[in-house]
């Protein structure tokens, strides 16, 4: 049975902890935000080629969607008519919904230089996609994703006063940080690090156009605190679906549950057995975790189970219930905007399969996943459950495993590390 403890919750506060002071860093100090800055600018030769015509025909404005705007407010400032609008809605929602777009997004103006009418609208619904609206000639929606290049990096670092401060001195992103914090959370208590713990680190950079998006997977870490080493190694178990962390010994990082089903921005509302909800202003239980995080962000089971419900129901909206093969336990993913193919009640997934992404379906104010556990039907409080360890390599296969990890292990032991003042 799990057992509620506080420092679980302590664990969880650090990563946030983590997140929070990024946000207050200087830009020049987070690659992220250069990279983001740089990316939005529709110069770049690279946006051309992307979209598949050429910027050089049009007059090009942009801008972006204000606090309480939609896009039919913004097509009606151009002139473009009730009839296209409509069809726009109707006609083209497996591609995208034009009710789904949000303040502060960006958005080009594509008009023809000879008549000045609308042509295009480039709706920028993250740094790979954006959504083509063409008006000209053939209505027509379509949507557009840049490559993403995936680079495998090394990282390493002598800590003399924190992780934190550690990874910032070698110019490493604060998604790092909070990943590595998030695997070692069930091993090492980064509250009790020590000066001369030192770390390397085998990860993935998500790349596009040349630059900078985001952290990837992490491959490999040995983690050296109070002189004992801490190896963790991503590996696929044979027929598995998802890649877990284990030791060099073949035994689990991981935990029977995930800490959270998805990367999320923050946490929006926690546990409560009295929350004043936000559409019926009326005090009830709040039996859930809401992380905030952008529409469409992948959300995983957090443990091995069988799929017991999958489809919509009032309030809850698009709503997984998934019961697991250990004790009596079932957890509950709800507002989903929609299921992961070949989802459906009677399926088993694994720990950390992708069963469908963030959405704002139901009694919601926006994008984000209230997630749910029961024990024994009772509701828990996700962010203060101590869950049992998964299973390690079975020893028939250790000996495969081992010399699966031999190569990568030498890789993590051969880095050399760098000394901080």
């Amino acid at each position: 049975m799990l057992i509620v403890v506080n420092k679980i919750e302590s664990y969880i506060c650090c990563i946030l902890f983590f997140i929070i002071i990024s946000s207050c860093k200087n830009p020049k100090e987070n690659p992220e935000k250069t990279v983001i800055d740089k990316v939005e600018k529709i110069e770049t030769p690279h946006f051309n080629k992307i979209q598949g015509f050429s910027l050089e025909d049009f007059r090009i404005d942009s801008n972006r969607v204000k606090a309480g705007g939609n896009l039919s407010q913004i097509l009606q400032e151009l002139h473009v008519s009730y009839d296209k609008i409509y069809s726009l809605g109707n006609n083209f929602k497996s591609v995208f919904d034009i009710r789904k777009i949000y303040p502060g997004d960006k958005y080009y103006i594509l008009k023809t230089r000879d008549s000045s009418k609308l042509s295009k609208l480039i709706y920028q619904r993250s740094i790979t996609e954006n959504i083509i609206m063409s008006f000209l000639d053939t209505l027509n929606i379509k949507l557009v994703k840049k490559p993403v290049e995936i680079r495998t990096l090394t990282a390493v670092g002598t800590i003399k006063s924190s992780l934190w401060n550690s990874f910032i001195k070698n110019n490493l992103t604060p998604a790092l940080v909070s990943k590595v914090a998030t695997l070692y959370s069930w091993t090492i208590d980064f509250f009790d690090i020590q000066k001369n713990d030192n770390y390397k680190i085998i990860y993935e950079a998500k790349y596009v156009d040349n630059q900078f998006i985001g952290v990837g997977k992490i491959k490999a870490i040995l983690f050296n605190h109070k002189g004992k080493d801490f190896y963790a190694f991503s590996y696929l178990r044979p027929q598995g679906k998802v890649k877990n962390y284990f030791n060099e010994n073949g035994e689990s990082l991981q935990k029977a549950l995930l800490s959270a089903p998805l990367e999320y921005v923050r946490i929006s509302s926690k546990f409560s057995h009295k929350r004043l909800h936000p559409i019926k202003k009326v005090y009830r239980p709040h039996y859930g975790v809401d992380y905030a995080a952008p529409l469409g962000t992948d959300v995983v089971a957090t443990g091995d189970g069988k799929i017991i419900y999958a489809k919509r129901a009032p309030g809850a909206g698009n709503m997984i219930k998934i019961k697991h093969a250990f004790g009596n336990v079932v957890t509950k993913y709800l507002h989903l905007h929609k299921f992961e193919k070949g989802i459906r009640v009677g399926k088993y997934v694994e720990q950390g399969q992708k069963i469908g992404e963030v959405g704002s379906t139901g009694l919601s104010t926006g994008p984000h996943l209230d997630y749910r556990v029961y024990i024994n039907n009772q509701p828990q409080n996700p962010l203060r459950l101590n869950v049992p360890s998964k299973d390690p390599i079975p020893e028939k296969l250790r000996a495969k495993y081992l010399s699966d990890i031999e190569k990568t292990k030498s890789e993590l032991d051969n880095l050399s590390l760098l000394k901080e003042t």
